[in-house]
C-alpha cells in the first residue's frame, strides 16, 4: 500500500484490478503488475 500511495495510485483500485489480473497473467510478465509499471501501463492504454 505504501507503494502505491509513493507512486500517486488509489490501493483499492490498484488491488482490485490485480486481483482481477493475477488470474491470468502469464508468470514471466508479472513485474507489470508491480505499482509504478501497472501505473505506466494504464497510463498508456488509456491514450
Amino acid at each position: 500500500m505504501a507503494t502505491c500511495e509513493a507512486n500517486g495510485i488509489n490501493p483499492e483500485t490498484y488491488l482490485a484490478d490485480l486481483l482481477l489480473r493475477v488470474q491470468t497473467h502469464p508468470n514471466s510478465r508479472l513485474d507489470e503488475l508491480l505499482p509504478h509499471e501497472w501505473k505506466r501501463l494504464r497510463a498508456a492504454d488509456s491514450s
